[in-house]
């Protein structure tokens, strides 16, 4: 979640109610975080309502595990490779909480005006009774995440003593001292702890409490808090990592352990491509799927750390890649509009290939395996978009000698004139701008597919020149594509 999130007051205004006597009259009633979420999550459910907005690939597997953990009340460990959307999911909890919520004014754990716990809070509600100010958080702002590293401390997550309020004359037992880490300051929210294993053992040790007591301990201080968070963590399966491991004691206290997944079906890969990619020039969807099949087979080879995984920021960097070095040729050649064609795919490998992990042993060969993944990915393609297309009249113009050349510096307009005005050409041209659902200013992008597939099945050559462009030639007659 962002650090810094907009919230729409105009639209969603919080409630006017300023001290606590307002509030009683307002008939509010006090839900813990676990209700919240029991409560929003089951009132979305009957209104068949989506509380998993921009989750894709979920909806039959991990999303019925979650919530019928949230309906549980457990805190959840979720376990998967990288790039599964582990973190993405979590941060759409907090659209489960009520979206305003009272807390005492100037608490530091953002109390709730019914159930003050810090003695300092208790103090002035004793003091104000129904005088006691109050303020309205947005959901937005009970939401608290914590990357671990091996440098967390129990202080961080947990507190510690705060050597400044000990020097404004507090004694050491006195639990004003204490300056309270993230869990503490997630009291009435959610704390997400991305990549528990990698916290040292003791600092997990710190969560026990936290975990199943609810309250905390800091440096002989056993404070009786009774802390209202929902805790949620991320990890990557223990057999990959190696730096360490979640403590018996400490999963045992988290009540749900769901396991993530990779996009089990095709169209769930190209949606994760098509949400997540920010695109500065337009990639047509065929080259879409392409990445999408080019990841899907990445997963499947033998020779990729699969232990590892293959993330799907693996193709959504692709398609941003892809849309890139079309930029790229659209402001050097002069072109107005920036768009991807197949050509472009050969960055993919040039500058993501360190986000594969390859076996041992494989030392050498992996743009060889990359090259060879992609083109099958492009041949899959070829078959399910273009399968019985009669391409031959772009064969019988290619027959009669000229060439169709094609590179990251030759405009689109030049891969369109090669072929020339011929009726029949202009027919097939027409043809894969229907079939692949393209506008007119994509139109060399779908030429390029075409005879890329045509040479993908060995009816047409391809060879690059002297420029580093590519040619493609006539070697065969056999033009439909099966």
């Amino acid at each position: 979640m962002p650090s810094e999130t907009v919230i729409d007051t105009a639209a969603n205004p919080a409630p006017t109610a300023a001290t606590l006597g307002e509030l009683r009259a307002s008939d509010h009633r006090r839900r813990d975080v676990r209700d919240e979420i029991r409560h929003n999550l089951l009132t979305a459910l009957r209104a068949g309502d989506d509380p998993w907005e921009g989750i894709v690939g979920f909806e039959a597997t991990v999303i019925p595990q979650l919530e019928r953990a949230l309906i549980a009340g457990h805190d959840v460990v979720m376990l998967g490779e990288r790039g599964q959307g582990k973190t993405r999911l979590l941060r759409t909890l907090v659209n489960l909480l009520d979206e305003w919520t009272p807390v005492i004014a100037g608490s530091e754990l953002d109390e709730h005006p019914y159930d003050p716990i810090l003695p300092e809070s208790r103090r002035r509600a004793t003091e104000s009774g129904d005088d006691l100010p109050i303020e309205w958080r947005h959901r937005s702002e009970r939401y608290s995440e914590k990357l671990a590293t091996p440098d967390t401390s129990v202080a961080d997550l947990v507190g510690d003593i705060d050597p400044m309020k000990v020097a404004q004359g507090r004694s050491l037992g006195d639990p004003e001292t204490i300056h309270f880490g993230l869990i503490p300051r997630a009291h009435r929210g959610l704390i997400v702890i991305n990549e528990l294993p990698d916290l040292a053992e003791r600092i997990q040790v710190s969560m026990l409490n936290v975990m199943e007591e609810r309250d905390i301990q800091v440096r002989g201080y056993n404070l009786r808090l009774p802390l209202d968070v929902l805790v949620m963590a991320s990890a990557n399966p223990e057999d990959y990592t190696n730096r360490g491991r979640i403590i018996t004691p400490l999963k045992d206290r988290f009540g749900a352990e769901i396991r993530t997944h990779y996009p089990l079906e095709l169209d769930d890969e190209v949606d994760v491509i098509e949400q997540e990619a920010d695109l500065v020039a337009t990639v047509p969807s065929f080259l879409i799927g392409i990445l999408a099949r080019f990841t899907r087979y990445l997963r499947e080879h033998p020779s990729i750390d699969q232990r590892s995984g293959v993330s799907a920021r693996f193709s959504i960097a692709g398609a941003e890649t892809v849309a890139a070095a079309a930029l790229h040729r659209a402001t050097v050649v002069g072109e107005e509009l920036a768009v991807a064609r197949p050509v472009d795919l050969e960055s993919v490998v040039e500058v993501l290939r360190g986000k594969v992990e390859f076996e041992s042993g494989e030392e050498g060969r992996e743009l060889e395996i990359l090259d060879y993944l992609l083109r099958k990915a492009t041949a899959d393609a070829v078959r399910a978009d273009l399968g019985g297309l009669d391409l031959r009249p772009l064969v019988d113009r290619l027959e009669s000698g000229d060439a169709v050349l094609t590179g990251d510096r030759v405009p689109a307009a030049e891969v369109i004139a090669a072929l020339g005005e011929d009726p029949e050409v202009v027919e097939v041209l027409d043809q894969l701008v229907e079939r692949l659902e393209l506008e007119e200013a994509e139109r060399a992008s779908g030429v390029e597919f075409a005879l890329e597939g045509l040479y993908l099945a060995r009816r047409i050559g391809k060879e690059p020149d002297e420029r580093g462009r590519t040619v493609y030639r006539v070697e065969s007659v056999d033009t439909e594509i099966d």
